[in-house]
């Protein structure tokens, strides 16, 4: 990490993984009580952190390995025909981005969202203050991109901008229109907007071999993994 980062970092207490099955988890804290900026953020995220509101962690499993950081290279992303066919299918969507703050009608799409993809977890019902303290950060550079159907919002994907690339924190999305696979449509704008702005990448957050939850960030090629310290190619062959 750069000498200019001077920052403690805490462990959190064990707790029971959200991905793995009788395995505990422990996380890496950035002190919650230091003034982070956008600068140090970006360093941070270079070296496989993450951040949740406005706390910034990283995996610190004592015994385990299996999340890893992942990021697309832009420069050298070539649209698939899978990929090609999402963009194609959802070319009648308008995305809009805005500053990244707390508004009712996101809020109550994540709600729709999060109570039909995860209302047996530990998200189900969701408060404004489990939103706000999941996705909003008054440090951050957070563009919220909106897509709309005609006047009808159906997705918010939550952004972060870094100087080296954009970080995709969340994106929720009405589950009536599934068909769209509009996750999956969120990543390949978010792509497109980072190639725009000649960005080098594309940050999508942990990916985990074993989580179904996590298969799906393997579909982008070539995809770049935080490995023992540093950015290495992941094989096109991950299972």
């Amino acid at each position: 990490m750069n000498d200019h980062v001077k920052l403690n970092f805490f462990a959190s207490t064990p707790e029971a993984c959200s991905y793995l099955a009788n395995r505990k988890a422990i996380s890496a804290f950035a002190n919650p009580h230091t003034d982070m900026d956008m600068s140090t953020y970006n360093d941070l995220i270079q070296h496989g952190f993450r951040r949740s509101g406005g706390y910034i962690y990283r995996p610190h499993c004592p015994n385990c390995r299996e999340c890893i950081s992942v990021r697309v290279p832009i420069k050298q992303h070539r649209s698939s025909r899978n990929e090609l066919r999402i963009m194609k299918r959802n070319a009648d969507i308008s995305i809009v981005g805005i500053r990244g703050k707390f508004r009712e009608k996101h809020f109550e799409l994540y709600q729709k969202y999060i109570n039909a993809r995860h209302g047996d977890g530990s998200m189900a019902n969701p408060s404004k203050s489990d939103y706000h303290r999941f996705l909003i950060c008054d440090w951050t550079e957070t563009v919220f991109f909106e897509f709309r159907l005609g006047h009808r919002l159906i997705a918010v994907a939550a952004s972060d901008l870094m100087s080296t690339g954009l970080s995709a924190v969340y994106t929720f999305f009405d589950p009536d229109f599934d068909s769209r696979s509009l996750g999956h449509f969120a990543i390949l704008s978010q792509i497109e907007l980072a190639r725009t702005r000649e960005l080098d990448y594309l940050y999508l957050g942990y990916w985990i071999r074993e989580c179904s939850k996590m298969s799906y960030k393997k579909r982008y090629r070539p995809l770049e993994g935080y490995v023992n310290d540093q950015w290495v190619p992941l094989p096109h062959t991950l299972s």
